[in-house]
Parts: structure tokens; C-alpha cells; sequence
């Protein structure tokens, strides 16, 4: 198995889905990706996670963000599934679940960990920009359930952080003051950057309002 790194390529795959064949790369176009593993269909955590991401349906959109599960099942059992998940969290499932039973993707990705279970997936998601390269990565064991707040927070850091010269701090949100990378030194750039002023803690902890708001 490959063990994947922030910074490295996605790996690209053709796989059968609840949606059809599916071509990674193709499906993905020049969108942002959530890429995140359920350890098999019918399991009642893995029903309201992805329930719960049916429901930020509309606040992944507004990010260029498309989301896409992967459980080791094939596709006609992610078809039965989804009923069951539209039924019980009150939500339609619009995005695709990959179907895995030959666990291509989850050794392309590292989903199957042989000291937790030899068979089920964890809980791995990766955030994928547009480049197809891996951005941030999280892992959970089987038996705990995902922040989709979280999940949701770190997309905004991304691309804020992609398009201004900050970082965001501890238990940072969007809309909270961010931090002027120590990198930039400039005066004149940092007032033009940043109009709206900044705060020197130290010289080298600057917090910002957040430049896109």
C-alpha cells in the first residue's frame, strides 16, 4: 500500500459508483474534492455521516467542493443504502459512493489499516484541490464519527490561505482574524495587503481581520 502525503497526487482510478463508472479525474474537473472512506455500507455512524454531508450539500457547492464516499460494497448495496440514509436523516444523498470490493481505491489511498481491521476501511478523508493534489488529511477509527464542521473549516483555510498571505490560527472560522505569515516583512506590502491594519503581538505572531471579508 502507498501511504499518501499532503503535497503528494491524488491517484487517479476508474471505479463503478451509486452514480455509475466513475473517472476520477474526469468527475473531479477543476473542482475541490472531499474524498473520505466509510467502513462498509449499513452501519449506523457511516449513515449519519453521510447524511450529515447530503445535508452541507449547498455549503459545498458555494466552495467549488465536490464530496465523494468510498465504502468497500459494491453498487447495488450504496443504492439500497442511500434509501435508507434519505430516510432516517431526512436529507437526498446527491453525491456519489465508490464501490470497493476489490479495494483498488482503498490501497491506492491507504484506507485499510491491518492493526485496526484486515477487511473494513477507517474513517480517512482528504482534501484534494483542483490540482489533484492532497492538501490535508484526516483519519478516525471506525468507531468514531467525523466533525463535518471540521471538515468544512479546513476547505476555508485552504483556500484562504491559497489566495492571502496568512495562516489561520487555533480554532480558527471563517470570519475570525488570521495571521500575517512572518514571511512577509515589506511595510508598503502589508499595508496593501492588509488595509484594514493588524495587531503585533510579537513580531512575529501578526493577527489580521480576515483579508476576504
Amino acid at each position: 500500500m502507498t501511504t499518501l502525503r499532503i503535497g503528494d497526487t491524488a491517484p487517479d482510478f476508474t471505479q463503478d459508483s451509486s452514480q455509475g463508472p466513475i473517472h476520477f479525474y474526469e468527475w473531479a474537473g477543476d473542482s475541490w474534492v472531499i474524498l473520505f472512506s466509510h467502513p462498509a455500507d449499513f452501519t449506523p455512524v457511516c449513515t449519519t455521516e453521510l447524511g450529515r454531508t447530503a445535508a452541507l450539500s449547498s455549503e459545498f457547492a458555494k466552495r467549488g467542493v465536490k464530496p465523494i464516499a468510498i465504502s468497500v460494497d459494491p453498487a447495488d448495496k450504496h443504492k439500497q443504502w442511500i434509501d435508507d440514509i434519505n430516510e432516517t436523516q431526512s436529507t437526498t444523498v446527491d453525491f456519489p459512493i465508490l464501490a470497493d470490493p476489490d479495494r483498488k481505491i482503498a490501497a491506492l489511498y491507504d484506507l485499510i489499516h491491518p492493526n485496526a481491521s484486515t477487511t473494513a476501511t477507517v474513517r480517512s478523508v482528504y482534501w484534494i484541490d483542483p490540482s489533484k493534489k492532497i492538501r490535508a488529511t484526516l483519519t478516525y477509527p471506525a468507531s468514531t464519527g467525523r466533525n463535518f464542521d471540521e471538515i468544512v473549516r479546513v476547505i476555508d483555510s485552504l483556500q484562504l490561505t491559497d489566495n492571502h498571505k496568512v495562516a489561520t490560527p487555533a480554532d480558527w472560522k471563517d470570519g475570525d482574524d488570521v495571521v500575517i505569515l512572518p514571511s512577509l516583512q515589506d511595510p508598503a506590502e502589508i499595508a496593501q495587503r492588509f488595509p484594514k491594519g493588524y495587531k503585533a503581538v510579537k513580531p512575529y505572531l501578526r493577527l489580521t481581520p480576515q483579508p476576504n471579508k
